[in-house]
């Protein structure tokens, strides 16, 4: 990926080797028969750094607009102004003395929920505005049609209007950094309209230039902070063969056969720490840059810089055919399996929604990707780092969008530096470290009060995307860039953890499961299960990476002494994995958050053929907390239910998580296939995505599995383009649940263990032989879980696998057929 740079200002030209794959694209739409009635109907278009929802309203369109730098407040982080440091020692003997009101009442003093004079607690996201355009006369249409085109990032919105045949279709441009939107109609002279644009924001002013229609505004206060992101947003329209006036507001397209409308949108936002730049220069440049480009040139550029991304992967179940059913009546009936090919539209969806969030150079998708329409959004939708920004990029690497991943990889830079002063000031120690928020600001203190925020593991989970990025890529240059943050990360827990008294443990405390009490009112606590298993990546991924850049040996002694004296998993009186040091977990527990089961996913803690008392301790642990649930959580269990191998449980999930939203308010999905919370949160759409994708394809205990975890439902299919561990690269087709082709792609080369419920006939696999010698496929070395003597916990019930090496060059494609 090369970048052409001004400050301020990033262009891209992409120079891309990938394997393009074909999907039916008839089947990678969503449309409707009637305009959308709210937001969660609206269509989605964003180029990564601006974003819109696409009403397709005839009598007036709108455009909810977003630009990702558009935050309430200022520079500044968010560190306590409170004795949290020197409160400490106390808090961790209350602790650790079982005195968990008195730690809880205690830790809400140091970290209150609200933000006192000097401090605050993260800062939304905010929505730019609206572009309206009135068509009078087209409020009563016929033959009404809207459409997102996801193999082709467009939307478009089609009816008639007497004999006429009006035309709609918007972008938001990546290589024109511009959404733009082309009306056309049948007849000549037919369109005339009137483009506004307004905001919520208190402070925003409009006006017109010659031709183009500004909004100039300010970003809103919040908390403490002041807002002070300006932005500029520009409108022009070109038109043909009509003609263009003017008020002091507004723009009066008349008589015209087509019009092409431009829109831009700057901030004077450079970094969380610099908001100097000038946000109308930049925009009339992105304006003035765009409308020089034909509609059709920057329609044709914008399609194919969207598809060498998109086309890398593609996905059939049964015989693709596109449905005759509008996309609302399909989720309708979907829980009904009268719609299987729903799952690639979905599942392609997500990664529709991930190129369009997170493009390189850009911020990280927020908790709405980059499509918000409030001030003051649910969870501000910010980064939410206990679950949700994580699960945003859990398709990144699977699904062919490694590029996707490296604006979470750029926050991760700006973190390790801000997060020395939460690691300093709050815990006395080296390294860095985050809590459960950060912003745009890139904040790491506590958020929410110390019931919710005092939980200093969000940079631990964080930077395992990066050591996942090496494994999938082995990418050498990168892990050396990205290696101060491992390291870093290494260091904060070395310092921090405590012993446990009268046991040879080392714990985090204070710290919490996320977001769940072990009493009631109480979630403050030591030594809780993820973070026992988040540490252990930590500590094993730094030595790893140590090893390999051959460097800080002293370091590596130290925590490799550290990481044998980490608390082993613990199974309860239930059979189940203890979310906490002590057995607390009740049955009828149905919590949204299953934190303790990272180790099952996204981590590799948990194998069905290493661990098996862990294994099945983790069903039982999911099977308790039931699967309706809030829409992410419903995304996650997806994930779980594909590592425990079990397709048909699976695939339940994703119906429960395709149910609609708008008739249960409860999670579900929305009509335009946004995830339901409710409200909408994005994550749910990528975690299902990933979800899929390992039903799929696994490569994370010590082989490429393939289909480990196919649902009945799903016998036939074909996949291609999924990545897997080790730089490889896999296509397959399947029928009666059998792999009948597979085509592997090496990138690095070297040996590839193969792992099949079925035997697979081809000379070149060989019977596998002892340990897997691919480093990238070497296996979590755990220890041994104390298993109550109380519980009842059965062996797992496991298919027969079988296992193949096939030795691989790098640059080489592999092709079997299986009959």
């Amino acid at each position: 990926m090369k970048f052409l740079t001004i400050p301020g200002i990033i262009f891209y030209s992409l120079a891309i080797a990938t394997n393009a794959y074909s999907q039916d694209p008839t089947t990678l739409k969503l449309w409707y028969t009637k305009p959308a009635a709210n937001w969660n109907e609206a269509l989605p278009i964003g180029n990564g750094r601006l974003a819109a929802m696409v009403f397709g309203t005839t009598a007036q369109e709108r455009l909810q607009l977003n630009e990702e730098t558009v935050w309430a407040g200022e520079p500044g982080n968010n560190i306590p102004k409170t004795n949290f440091n020197e409160s400490l020692p106390e808090l961790r003997k209350l602790i650790f003395e079982g005195k968990w009101q008195e730690a809880h009442d205690l830790a809400m003093k140091v970290a209150p929920r609200n933000p006192g004079p000097d401090n605050n607690y993260g800062m939304p996201f905010q929505t730019v505005g609206n572009l309206l355009i009135d068509f009078p006369g087209h409020a009563n249409p016929g033959s009404y049609r809207r459409e997102l085109d996801i193999a082709h990032a467009t939307t478009t919105t089609r009816y008639t209007v007497g004999d006429v045949t009006f035309t709609r279709e918007t972008i938001a441009s990546f290589t024109g950094q511009a959404i733009v939107m082309h009306l056309t109609a049948s007849k000549r002279k037919s369109i005339n309209c009137t483009l506004r644009l307004n905001s919520p924001q208190k402070y925003y002013r409009v006006r017109t230039s010659g031709d183009v229609l500004m909004m100039m505004g300010t970003s809103g206060d919040h908390n403490n902070k002041k807002g002070r992101v300006r932005f500029a947003t520009m409108v022009k329209p070109v038109v043909e063969k009509g003609e263009l006036t003017s008020t002091d507001s507004s723009l009066v397209v008349s008589n015209a056969n087509s019009v092409t409308i431009y829109l831009t949108i700057a901030s004077n936002f450079r970094n969380y720490l610099d908001i100097t730049l000038d946000e109308n220069l930049i925009a009339k440049h992105y304006l003035d840059r765009a409308s020089d480009r034909s509609w059709k040139d920057l329609r044709r550029s914008h399609i194919e810089y969207y598809k060498r991304f998109f086309d890398r992967v593609s996905l059939e179940i049964g015989e693709s055919s596109p449905s005759p059913y509008p996309t609302d009546m399909r989720v309708r009936q979907f829980a009904t399996g009268q719609d299987i090919h729903l799952v690639p539209l979905y599942f392609q969806f997500g990664r529709y929604l991930l190129i369009s969030s997170s493009q390189p150079g850009n911020q990280p998708a927020t908790l709405q990707g980059k499509w918000n329409d409030r001030l003051d959004p649910p969870w501000d939708s910010k980064y939410t780092i206990n679950i949700n920004t994580e699960m945003n990029y859990w398709p990144a690497e699977v699904t062919a969008l490694p590029e996707m991943h490296q604006p979470l990889f750029a926050m991760l830079k700006d973190l390790e530096v801000t997060g020395r002063e939460s690691a300093q000031q709050l815990y006395n120690a080296r390294g860095w470290n985050a809590h459960h928020n950060t912003d745009l600001w890139r904040i790491t203190g506590p958020v929410d009060g110390a019931f919710y925020g005092l939980w200093p593991m969000g940079g631990a989970w964080l930077s395992q995307h990066l050591w996942q990025h090496y494994l999938y890529t082995g990418d050498a240059k990168f892990l050396k860039e990205y290696y101060p943050i491992l390291k870093g990360a290494a260091l904060f827990y070395n310092d921090v953890l405590q012993e446990v008294p009268n046991k040879n443990w080392l714990v985090v405390s204070p710290s919490m499961s996320p977001e769940n009490e072990h009493h009631p009112g109480i979630s403050i606590s030591a030594g809780t299960t993820m973070d026992n298993q988040l540490v252990f990546d930590v500590f094993s991924n730094f030595l790893k990476a140590a090893g390999q850049l051959k460097t800080d040996k002293e370091l590596s002694d130290t925590i490799r002494m550290k990481l044998a004296k980490l608390p082993p998993m613990m199974v309860g009186q239930h059979g189940q994995l203890q979310e906490w040091m002590e057995d607390w977990d009740k049955v009828d527990d149905k919590h949204r958050h299953i934190s303790h089961l990272y180790g099952l996913y996204p981590s590799n803690q948990v194998s069905p053929y290493t661990a098996p008392d862990l294994f099945a301790a983790s069903k039982n642990s999911l099977t308790y907390r039931g699967d309706q649930s809030t829409g992410w959580s419903m995304g996650w269990k997806v994930n779980w239910w594909a590592r425990l191998l079990d397709g048909n449980r699976a695939f339940k999930l994703i119906k429960d998580q395709l149910t609609p939203a708008w008739e249960t308010n409860a999670g579900g999905t929305y009509a335009n296939l946004f995830d339901a919370h409710p409200p909408f949160q994005i994550d749910g759409n990528f975690g299902c995505t990933s979800g899929i994708a390992e039903m799929l394809v696994q490569s994370h205990d010590g082989a490429l599995h393939l289909l480990p975890a196919l649902a009945d439902e799903w016998s036939k299919g074909k996949v291609k383009g999924l990545r897997a561990r080790g730089g490889f690269s896999v296509d397959m087709e399947w029928e009666m649940g059998k792999v009948t082709t597979l085509v592997i792609h090496s990138a690095l080369g070297g040996m590839l263990r193969i792992r099949s419920y079925d035997e697979l006939n081809d000379s070149r696999l060989k019977p596998a032989q002892g340990k897997n010698t691919n480093w990238f496929y070497e296996t979590a070395a755990i220890a041994a879980p104390i298993v109550s003597p109380n519980a009842n916990i059965s062996k797992p019930e496991l298919k027969k696998v079988y296992e193949y090496d096939l030795k691989t060059t790098a640059g080489h494609a592999y092709i079997m057929t299986f009959r």
